[in-house]
């Protein structure tokens, strides 16, 4: 891979090709100094140094490489002002909709300028607290906690709604490739999937895979599901469709960023990365798709985030919806967010 290091990678990767060349007297190490090809030829130069020396300087250079994927040059475009804490927050197409604490409404904004554009009323609901969009049926999907139900509206067209009830307590809601939504019922430990129109198609036990109190849920790539647990142990899995573990992370030994606490809200990118609101420590965290190690994004906010709540990668827009909990209660926009 090749990483344009001229006003990119920093002083930090600079040093370590002059401290190779050096060192080790190749010279011109991996190309040259305004355009490096990381190649076999890396670990050949560094072979004459001391082992813990030469594992210190990769491990920094890895380091200093997936920085500039990890949001970086993000920037803090917009600001929806809050009132209630954000509940949840999903996007489709040119509108943003946010869901908010105690509320039966769910905003509506316009992406481009971020007016109010409408609010949509989701009658008989006292608990809200999932929300996800699907492009493909032009609906949108809200989980009531406290009733056990879904319910979904329709976008466009007849506006019509049609809501059924699910397993105990649903919480965070996704959809998946399949256009079916997912939703993680934190009461009965379980994940359940249904068609647009109801149908279960597919009800996954957690109890085998030892997770609970799951909050939100996401179907990866392979097919299997990514899942939050909220409380202890507070960890991010992922389980087959068999409800088998198939792996967790907790915390890692290559990873500095410590224990979560009270992960809530999860996006995947394209490439099956895990973005995870770390509520409690007011931060948000990238997991690698194996779940082996995290780092925490550098979001820039006066202040920084609090108690983020709602998350919403929109990747076709480099942007990242955040929510709040707490503090102003406000949805944070960030563009140049490249994952």
């Amino acid at each position: 891979m090749r990483f344009g290091m001229a006003g990119r990678m920093g002083q930090g990767m600079r040093q370590i090709v002059r401290f190779v060349d050096r060192y080790t007297g190749v010279g011109n190490f991996g190309g040259n100094v305004g355009h490096c090809t990381v190649t076999n030829g890396i670990f050949a130069a560094l072979r004459p140094l001391p082992t813990s020396l030469c594992d210190f300087l990769l491990l920094l250079s890895i380091n200093n490489a997936a920085l500039l994927t990890a949001g970086v040059k993000s920037k803090l475009t917009h600001v929806i002002q809050g009132g209630k804490a954000v509940n949840a927050v999903t996007s489709l197409g040119d509108d943003v909709f946010v869901m908010r604490f105690d509320s039966r409404q769910v905003e509506v904004y316009d992406a481009r300028t971020f007016t109010l554009q409408r609010q949509l009323t989701v009658h008989r609901f006292y608990s809200l607290t999932g929300l996800a969009a699907c492009a493909h049926h032009q609906c949108l999907y809200v989980s009531d906690y406290n009733q056990d139900i879904v319910q979904r509206a329709e976008l466009s067209g007849s506006q019509a709604v049609k809501q059924w009830s699910v397993a105990s307590g649903p919480r965070g809601l996704s959809v998946n490739k399949a256009h079916n939504v997912v939703m993680a019922c934190y009461g009965a430990d379980k994940i359940q999937e249904y068609t647009t129109h109801g149908a279960l198609v597919r009800e996954i036990s957690l109890e085998q895979a030892g997770v609970t109190n799951p909050w939100h849920a996401v179907q990866l790539s392979t097919g299997d599901y990514v899942v939050s647990e909220h409380t202890s142990p507070r960890a991010v899995s992922v389980v087959g469709v068999d409800g088998q573990l198939v792996c967790r992370y907790l915390t890692s030994e290559t990873s500095n960023v410590g224990q979560m606490s009270s992960p809530t809200s999860l996006a995947v990118t394209e490439n099956d990365d895990i973005l995870v609101a770390d509520t409690d420590n007011k931060r948000i965290l990238l997991i690698n798709r194996s779940l082996s190690s995290a780092r925490e994004l550098a979001l820039p906010v006066d202040g920084g985030i609090q108690w983020p709540w709602g998350l919403c990668l929109d990747e076709s827009r480099g942007r990242l919806y955040v929510g709040e909990d707490g503090g102003s209660c406000q949805v944070l926009v960030f563009d140049g967010v490249r994952l």
